[in-house]
């Protein structure tokens, strides 16, 4: 029996918990993978047949799916607990590139890869998909990918002294509150520059993530309004475009290492 249990959905990539529970020896029946994908073990392992090679998946070993590739399983050891992330072709041209083929359909999980799956399993609890999740996703991915295409991923080759004019306008979009930076993905597509390039760029010219960023900006907005006497939190959060009001708290103790309400108290003390 198969269960999928959605993690994160955005109209550019999906993230979901898979547990199967079979115990079949032989080859499922033949199905045709419909998106590109990355799908690594929690626990557990299986076997997956695709263009007649078949590959022992586990913890150490990922695969990779191609749109109209045909695929078979078998579950010779019981079950197993997967993450899997699926992409749009344009998310995923925008890091193997247009013409870079891939070479393989498996790729070795290493301690680093392993890092970056647990990283964005952390990540999807923060409730912050839009960009704390979109970052650790595009860096798990761009390391996958560049494993299994034959170029690598393009941002290598481009050109870097086009990022400050980049990461200028993204910080501009971001502290005016353009509309286009409420999610990464949107903020990159209204710069004309992929996700990757803008999440690569940002630490390269300013520093720190454009995540960090971001909520640095927002916790600027959070303390003017708690300084102006704010009473609610569920408002200020909603506001602010927190996933709710723990989400902003969170944040705050983590950047701040206080909460709302400890930051509103003090703030009120110095008047």
């Amino acid at each position: 029996m198969l269960t999928a249990v959605p993690v994160a959905t955005r109209p550019d990539f999906g993230i979901s918990s898979v547990t199967c529970r079979d115990d079949h020896t032989h080859w499922s029946v033949p199905e045709v993978c419909g998106e590109y994908r990355v799908v690594l073990v929690r626990r557990g392992r299986f076997r997956r047949r695709a263009a007649g090679v078949p590959a022992d998946i586990d913890a150490t070993l990922a695969y990779v799916g191609s749109p109209g590739e045909e695929e078979s399983f078998a579950h010779p050891a019981g079950g197993d607990v997967c993450t899997a992330i699926s992409v749009t072709p344009k998310l995923w041209r925008s890091l193997a590139g247009d013409t870079a083929g891939q070479a393989a359909h498996t790729v070795y999980v290493d301690a680093r890869l392993d890092l970056a799956h647990r990283r964005l399993l952390r990540a999807a609890e923060s409730g912050d998909v839009d960009y704390a999740l979109a970052e650790e996703l595009l860096a798990l991915l761009s390391t996958a990918i560049g494993r299994i295409t034959a170029a690598g991923t393009p941002i290598a080759g481009a050109s870097a002294r086009h990022d400050r004019d980049l990461v200028a306008a993204a910080r501009e979009a971001i502290t005016e509150g353009d509309p286009a930076s409420d999610t990464l993905f949107s903020l990159a597509e209204s710069l004309g520059a992929s996700p990757y390039r803008l999440s690569r760029a940002f630490p390269r010219e300013f520093g720190i993530s454009v995540t960090r960023y971001r909520h640095r900006v927002r916790i600027g907005r959070a303390l003017d309004r708690l300084e102006a006497g704010e009473q609610s939190l569920s408002t200020l959060a909603a506001d602010l475009g927190y996933a709710d009001q723990a989400h902003l708290t969170r944040t705050m103790r983590q950047y701040l290492g206080r909460t709302p309400t400890a930051v509103r108290r003090l703030l009120a003390s110095a008047h």
